[in-house]
């Protein structure tokens, strides 16, 4: 199987720092988006892909197998940022979102997530498909039938999480089903900078319309930020083929 990886991120039009880390790597990658509005937002996403990145390049037999690694990682950057912060009181209250894949067994890939940045599956000519779970009380309304999607799209509070790395001892982490690659599949994993402003059936166009990885990344950057770019925004693409 043939993968390939792009990656980008962008400032944004409205924030003076870049709160996001990415990590693109052969066989793991990740989107971490530091917690808005709390001190050291980009100290924690950065240290989140930390544990990730040296998985990368790991055999993993089966999907199990990396569904483990990767929520070991993610529990060893959770120890890590609230270690940091106790430390160092001006970094109190840091935290991060991370969606992370792994490939499995050649052709599965295996998430973990938490917080609300999100992966996405675009296959064949059929609509985008999120893959993950927001972590957020509007989403779990949502899923409780106390508000509509479309009224999750302009909750004023869309944006407040209820799970991130680096809040709870205890985070627990999604590990979704994992997912058999096949030819013509493209994967996206991103921040919310994107996904706020810039709708799935707008993504999916980018993505089915861009022949060069690199530049559906660009593009995706270029959307969000032709809509106001109000967040940072990153975005990790793996396509399946050639």
């Amino acid at each position: 199987m043939r993968l390939s990886s792009f990656a980008g991120t962008d400032v944004g039009l409205a924030r003076s720092g870049n709160e996001d880390s990415y990590l693109c790597g052969r066989t793991v990658f990740a989107v971490a988006d530091g917690l808005g509005g709390h001190q050291g937002g980009e100290v924690a996403s950065a240290m989140a892909v930390e544990p990730l990145a040296a998985l990368d390049g790991r055999a993993f037999a089966d999907a199990r197998q990396a569904a483990e690694a990767l929520t070991a990682a993610i529990a060893e950057a959770n120890r890590a940022i609230l270690e940091r912060a106790r430390e160092d009181r001006t970094l109190w209250g840091m935290g991060t979102t991370v969606t992370a894949a792994a490939v499995a067994a050649d052709r599965l890939l295996q998430l973990a997530h938490v917080g609300d940045s999100r992966a996405y599956l675009l296959r064949g000519g059929g609509p985008l498909r999120q893959l993950t779970e927001d972590h957020t009380a509007v989403a779990e309304a949502v899923g409780r039938g106390l508000l509509t999607r479309a009224q999750a799209a302009v909750h004023p509070q869309r944006g407040v999480v209820t799970r991130a790395v680096g809040l709870d001892p205890g985070v627990r982490v999604d590990t979704p089903p994992p997912l058999e690659l096949a030819e013509g599949d493209q994967v996206l994993l991103c921040s919310d900078g994107l996904t706020e402003v810039v709708d799935e059936e707008r993504i999916a166009e980018v993505l089915a319309g861009q022949a060069d990885g690199d530049g559906a990344c660009r593009a995706l950057i270029a959307a969000a930020n032709d809509a106001g770019g109000p967040d940072n925004v990153t975005v990790v693409l793996l396509r399946v083929g050639d």
